[in-house]
């Protein structure tokens, strides 16, 4: 049976478990809209496919923009919004995932993983780094535990060092955009 959030496949349909998809929220506590924003609304509010037989009216769904993963328990994990996927080499790579490997190597005081226009990969992935305190980053050496521990497609093409703290958005969070737009201006000059 469906419950109120679900991971939901490109098709519309459940996930299976461990496969991720679009976290979809419904029932009679979800909003109805954005306020006084119809394009927003439209985009994000729409009835859920397959609806139930008995209902008269067809469900409105949120599609939220958040990929999640349901595991076999039925619980779902966060991996990353949809509008800031990393599509490279014909794979979709999870910023959010890509920066808690990196992490995890101990090598680097903050990371944020995101995408630049490259020609033949679609996006090459880039890595902005600050050192761990007291340290400086060797960017050659987190590259190669990059390249022993992830797989192919999710090695950055470039680590971007930063000497001072990544830049942060309004809400206390790396500002990826912001890191990106400086990395690409740096680039064209």
């Amino acid at each position: 049976p469906r419950g109120p959030r679900q991971a939901r496949s490109l098709a519309g349909t459940p996930c299976a478990p461990n496969e991720p998809g679009e976290l979809v929220h419904r029932g009679a506590l979800v909003a109805m809209g954005y306020w006084n924003d119809a394009e927003k609304t439209a985009e994000r509010f729409r009835p859920l496919p397959g609806r139930d037989p008995g209902l008269v009216l067809s469900e409105i769904a949120v599609f939220s923009g958040d990929t999640v993963q349901k595991d076999e328990d039925g619980y779902l994990y966060f991996i990353g919004r949809r509008d800031e996927m990393i599509k490279t080499s014909g794979y979709r790579v999870s910023p959010t995932e890509l920066e808690e490997a990196v992490y995890a190597m101990k090598l680097v005081g903050e990371v944020a993983a995101f995408g630049v226009a490259h020609p033949s990969l679609g996006q090459a992935i880039v890595l902005s780094v600050t050192a761990v305190a007291d340290a400086s980053i060797d960017a050659d050496r987190l590259l190669a535990e990059c390249r022993r521990l992830l797989p192919a497609y999710m090695v950055p093409a470039d680590i971007d060092v930063h000497a001072a703290s990544l830049p942060r958005n309004s809400n206390g969070k790396i500002d990826r955009k912001t890191l990106a737009l400086q990395y690409e201006e740096r680039r064209a000059t």
